[in-house]
């Protein structure tokens, strides 16, 4: 097993770097118009974005005149221009003769081009074309993709090696990652080869590889990729250029970055780097918070092992096996049997997990029961004595169950699979019901509802776990779906008479004991509600 505690030695390399509070990693927007005249539009909207270049992807092109073509973008690109002429073979739409599709290059160069790209599979070729005349100006990145899958890291130090050994200036490799542990073995080439002192463009494509995009300015790869909108991206997993700026602060990350993320499947919808990266920036702390899309959580903890992994957030459906990961498990994470905060220990690198769910959720609840129905707050729990229904027995239904039977609540475990709901409820002292007979159950008023599970969660935002009618008899409804913020759920219970508590409430409370424990600072509360309330 590979393991990434190679990529401690990333702490050591060109420190000094961190003081300019800049990276040297570049930002290349890429290009893909299909008119010169929107490809120059294109450029300016970039420059305005703060890209440091461009890749002009000359594939995209329509009606492609080569000469007269390439010098009005060259002359009138506002920053560096990077041009790639991609054939087909190797991803991009150029479907002609090879020797044509060179030429076109060996004239950028010719004509002012920054830099232009080459694949490693024609470099011997182009360079012997070029017979030693290569403007000076000009740097040759000499590029190798791999759609399929992410090599060794023995094979990829070979590959490194060989584009090398083609002359080029600057070396690119681009993997595809099938776990998010592959991006690891890129991470480890990258910064081997900047102790050998060839700029290397490592990447990994694909979602899971997206922390190998934003994370290269941490571990000194040569440039990234950021694109002009969501969506219309030059290879699988791109970012856009604003989010790499605004939402990961990436001019600002270095060696010493301290790297956090949400551990999940699915992972994209999740608000937390928003959340978190907003306040590391509001209080100085160096740290970057990413997506994870985890697989095996186990194995990833393992691939990640050093301390510039710090801590992550767990979410579905992993919080039950985090558990069996961590070296120490909290007291109450342990009899809730679920982990949602996982802490790396910088002294020895031992894993500590937490459980902020019950808290951020209970007190989200009790905040709702007392707002509303004017329950005193002196003494116990407006939770004691009720019904306390819990949709969901994964490791969120757990942390809910365990925080209403600790505040002298009644509990009721509803789940698709009887038998999960059965052992749960054996486990903590409640009862049992499979999800379906919830609809024709209501055996008093006045009860609370949880939902624990993801229905109802983008994009299936129009699936309920229950029925409107069912709703009735319940006092508050609170649902730990939080995208979209109003779920149907929450919407039907509204107009049946309950009182509602969002998802939000809960992510919120959580997520200040988890931002004390990564960063030993209080956490910003006005500065957390602020920033969700955009959403």
């Amino acid at each position: 097993m590979e393991t990434g505690n190679v990529l401690l030695a990333s702490s050591g390399t060109n420190v000094g770097r961190v003081e300019t509070g800049k990276n040297p990693t570049l930002i290349c927007v890429p290009i893909m118009a299909e008119s010169v005249e929107k490809m120059v539009f294109d450029m300016n909207k970039a420059k305005a974005s703060g890209a440091d270049l461009v890749e002009i992807r000359l594939d995209c092109l329509n009606g492609f005149s080569p000469r007269e073509d390439l010098q009005a973008l060259i002359t009138q690109s506002p920053m560096p221009t990077l041009f790639t002429y991609r054939p087909k073979w190797e991803g991009g739409q150029y479907d002609g003769d090879e020797n044509e599709r060179l030429d076109v290059l060996q004239l950028a160069m010719e004509l002012g081009a920054d830099y232009i790209d080459v694949e490693l599979q024609v470099a011997h070729e182009f360079y012997s074309s070029l017979n030693g005349k290569k403007p000076e100006k000009c740097k040759v990145i000499v590029s190798s993709h791999n759609y399929q899958s992410t090599p060794s890291v023995e094979a990829l130090g070979n590959l490194v090696a060989k584009i090398q050994a083609t002359g080029a200036d600057i070396v690119k490799i681009a993997t595809t990652a099938l776990d998010i542990t592959d991006v690891a073995r890129i991470f480890q080439i990258t910064v081997h080869s900047q102790v050998s002192s060839v700029p290397i463009i490592g990447l990994v494509m694909g979602e899971r590889g997206l922390i190998s995009r934003v994370l290269c300015a941490k571990f000194g790869g040569f440039l990234t990729f950021g694109t002009l909108e969501s969506g219309i991206v030059s290879a699988p997993g791109q970012p856009t250029i604003n989010d790499l700026l605004n939402l990961y602060n990436f001019s600002q990350l270095g060696p010493d970055t301290k790297v956090f993320g949400i551990i999940g499947k699915p992972v994209g919808h999740s608000k937390s780097p928003i959340l978190y990266n907003e306040a590391f920036k509001s209080v100085g702390f160096n740290g970057i918070y990413v997506h994870l899309l985890v697989d095996d959580v186990a194995k990833f903890l393992q691939t990640y092992s050093s301390c510039d992994f710090a801590g992550f957030s767990c979410t579905i459906p992993h919080k039950e096996a985090a558990v069996k990961c961590c070296d120490e498990v909290d007291p109450v994470a342990k009899s809730i049997g679920a982990v949602n905060c996982i802490i790396r220990r910088q002294s020895d690198g031992k894993l500590f997990g937490y459980n902020t769910d019950y808290v951020g959720a209970i007190s989200a609840i009790e905040d709702g029961l007392r707002g509303k129905h004017n329950i005193s707050s002196s003494g116990s729990s407006p939770l004691a004595g009720k019904l306390f229904v819990v949709i969901g027995a994964g490791g969120a239904g757990k942390a809910l169950a365990y925080g209403a039977k600790e505040k002298g609540a009644r509990v009721v475990i509803a789940n698709r699979t009887y038998d999960r709901a059965r052992e749960l409820a054996d486990t903590i002292g409640a009862d049992a019901l499979s999800l379906s007979d919830l609809d024709n159950f209501g055996p008093e008023d006045g009860m609370v509802l949880a939902n624990t599970t993801s229905i109802g969660m983008q994009p299936k935002i129009d699936e309920t776990p229950v029925s409107k009618n069912a709703l009735r008899n319940y006092l508050l409804v609170f649902d730990a779906v939080y995208t979209p913020k109003i779920t149907r759920l929450l919407r039907e219970a509204k107009e049946s008479g309950a009182t509602t508590v969002s998802g939000l409430e809960m992510f919120i409370g959580q997520a200040y004991e988890q931002f004390e424990r990564f960063t030993g600072l209080p956490a910003p509360k006005e500065l957390f509600r602020r920033t969700m309330s955009k959403y």
